[in-house]
């Protein structure tokens, strides 16, 4: 059961938005779920854009999904912020209360968590991360909840540097960082997360270990990495960037339509089945 009979539209925003999965997946969900009156679609709006958008929106909208640039833009448009979100000054999810509040929330980080968690990570003792935007505080923020020692990020710049062990601090989090030169080091570490963009650590994929342990890989789109083939062909587990974005779409649904379990097998292969169309 939907929360109410009167809020049934979603939507993603982001600029650009054309690419985004997020209405594949979301659909998904809503067919498995038979919330045949839910709708789910996609914007083009930028931050200058994004206020009177969200002004505008009818007493029909349930919620919102977003993407880059307005992950932080929203912040000032809202009237609640969860603990997750204000911990990494980043929301991807807006959702609107019964009266009207503007309740913002991040499902990344747990969207993370829960994507390890289904290959079997629960805890580790180390890690490391390759990379220090936007998504690497997000990697830090579930690092925070999974790694019991130092993470390691290795970043191309002292300002990208200084910037992580900000991160950590504020996170509560161990963080060494390295010079980028030194990637290679990162791929002996129990988990690996790599937040670079396309091509950034195809370099590294000759440097995998023969018994490599667990690649969290961000990207999903094309699939698979240079770096995430090798380490699959040597044995090692993978998580790529559609299982992150499964799990941080199945909390956005639980949030905005009150049902209490989406469905991820569902969502999944509407997304891997996207994705094959892409080509």
């Amino acid at each position: 059961m939907s929360r109410t009979a009167s809020k049934n539209r979603a939507a993603v925003l982001g600029s650009p938005i054309a690419h985004s999965l997020s209405p594949v997946l979301h659909r998904a969900a809503y067919a498995e779920l038979g919330l045949t009156d839910w709708s789910y679609d996609r914007f083009e709006v930028d931050e200058q854009a994004l206020p009177a958008f969200v002004e505008d929106l009818g007493p029909e909208w349930a919620g919102l999904s977003l993407t880059m640039p307005l992950k932080r833009a929203v912040i000032p448009l809202l009237d609640e912020i969860s603990e997750t979100a204000t911990s990494v000054e980043t929301v991807n999810t807006l959702v609107f209360t019964e009266d009207g509040r503007r309740v913002g929330d991040n499902t990344d980080i747990p969207g993370m968590v829960a994507a390890l968690r289904e290959r079997g990570i629960e805890q580790v003792e180390s890690a490391a991360i390759l990379g220090a935007g936007a998504t690497a505080s997000s990697a830090l923020a579930a690092l925070a909840r999974i790694c019991t020692g130092e993470v390691v990020a290795y970043v191309r710049s002292e300002a990208r540097a200084a910037e992580m062990r900000q991160w950590g601090e504020r996170l509560d989090v161990e963080v060494r960082t390295a010079d980028w030169a030194e990637a290679e080091r990162a791929l002996s570490a129990p988990l690996v997360i790599a937040t670079t963009p396309a091509g950034a650590t195809d370099a590294l994929s000759g440097a995998v270990p023969e018994r490599p342990t667990t690649l969290f890989d961000v990207l999903y789109h094309p699939w698979p990495t240079e770096l995430a083939a090798r380490w699959s062909a040597y044995g090692g587990a993978v998580v790529s960037g559609l299982d992150l974005l499964v799990h941080q779409a199945v909390l956005q649904v639980e949030q905005m339509t009150g049902c209490k379990t989406a469905p991820v097998a569902a969502m999944r292969t509407a997304g891997e089945r996207a994705l094959a169309e892409r080509g």
